[in-house]
């Protein structure tokens, strides 16, 4: 079956067959219609090169961005959406989040270089159904796909540990992230208090409660754990 490309944006439209699953009247094979959304061109081509050699699969839209990612998700109501953390316009949780607001039961996976733990627990939060790590194998991604669009919420063994981990833990509060920011710099605690003007009493109590919501012992060791769980990432003051 011909199909047609037409720009829209920053996406592409690539497949001009309609919003619903697409059966191939060659083969019969009902097509599942993927959104394929990721910054990087090369990646992206790459992405679309391999997934459309599966002959139950087909690539229906692809864009660089997040917001254009949920206008062609909305256009084209994707089967499965494989989706980048990290974009211009909008990051994969906010996409995540406005896609779901229309459609509670979509199907995303997010395909990143970020393993933190933060970005791994607001990814599953938020909604997706996989987390993908792009070292993943070709026959990895295809199976998690056709896994999520069956219906299943699939995250690898070492995910589902560090999701386990991170579940029973207490927030930091936001004057504890900024705290927490600062020592990751080096700044002792006087300095700390003149850059958020707080009393150094005030300070130490917060690095208390750091240290007891990470569950550590030293400033070294609560900067390597929020380190591995990405929230240095993430902040801002």
């Amino acid at each position: 079956m011909a199909s047609s490309k037409r720009t829209t944006g920053d996406g592409v439209l690539r497949s001009e067959v309609g919003n619903h699953q697409h059966v191939d009247r060659n083969d019969s094979v009902t097509k599942i219609r993927l959104l394929i959304v990721e910054d990087h061109t090369v990646v992206r081509d790459g992405l679309i090169a391999i997934l459309e050699q599966e002959t139950d699969m087909e690539v229906v839209a692809e864009t660089g961005n997040g917001r254009q990612a949920v206008e062609l998700w909305k256009e084209k109501r994707p089967d499965v959406t494989l989706m980048d953390l990290r974009m211009p316009g909008l990051d994969g949780v906010d996409a995540i989040h406005e896609i779901r607001a229309v459609d509670p039961g979509a199907r995303i996976i997010i395909l990143t270089t970020y393993d933190g733990d933060e970005d791994i627990y607001r990814v599953m939060h938020a909604g997706a159904k996989s987390y993908l790590l792009k070292d993943v194998g070709r026959e990895e991604m295809c199976r998690s796909i056709r896994e999520v669009h069956a219906g299943k919420t699939l995250v690898s063994p070492a995910v589902a540990i560090r999701l386990a981990e991170r579940m029973p833990l207490e927030e930091l509060t936001p004057r504890e992230l900024d705290v927490l920011r600062l020592l990751a710099l080096g700044k002792a605690n006087k300095l700390i208090g003149a850059a958020l003007a707080i009393s150094e009493v005030t300070v130490k109590s917060h690095m208390q409660a750091i240290f007891r919501k990470l569950n550590v012992l030293s400033r070294t060791e609560a900067i390597a754990v929020a380190n591995r769980r990405g929230l240095l990432r993430s902040m801002s003051i």
